[in-house]
């Protein structure tokens, strides 16, 4: 099986990058270059998504972008940031799903907006409007001040 081919973990994926940094990259950028870099590689994902899925039209200097290619530059640079600054992203992912389980666990399958017709501008106005009001009520406490 090539090395394309091979499935990794996301530690595997900390080491791999890791010894790339150490070999070929000489250093790791600061936390904060590398930061500024995730920002620069999450712009272009998005200049993508504009031209593609959104209104913008594609110019002939967007003919560089690909989008799995800027997707593994955002996680490259991700990656950077966790073995910079000590985080097992296989165990924080572990732990975020299941907080994401036990927070969501009905959250979705509940919420009208997920189950309407997601064209349908009446019924998700009058959600937005009415989940504003209660988050906003919630967040403030006294639901009476304005």
């Amino acid at each position: 099986m090539s090395d394309v081919d091979r499935e990794l973990s996301l530690r595997e994926l900390q080491s791999t990058v890791d010894a790339w940094i150490q070999s070929i990259g000489v250093r790791y950028f600061s936390e904060l270059t590398n930061l500024a870099v995730l920002m620069e590689e999450v712009g272009e994902l998005s200049r993508i998504f504009a031209r593609t899925f959104g209104d913008q039209s594609f110019k002939k200097s967007d003919a560089a972008y690909n989008l799995s290619d800027e997707m593994a530059d955002i996680l490259f640079v991700l990656v950077c940031l966790a073995n910079q600054t000590g985080v097992d992203l296989q165990s924080a992912m572990v732990a975020n799903l299941e907080k994401k389980t036990l927070r969501d666990r009905d959250r979705h399958r509940n919420n009208p907006k997920l189950n309407a017709d997601a064209n349908d501008p009446v019924v998700n106005a009058t959600e937005e409007v009415d989940a504003g009001s209660e988050a906003r009520d919630s967040h403030l406490g006294d639901s009476s001040v304005p």
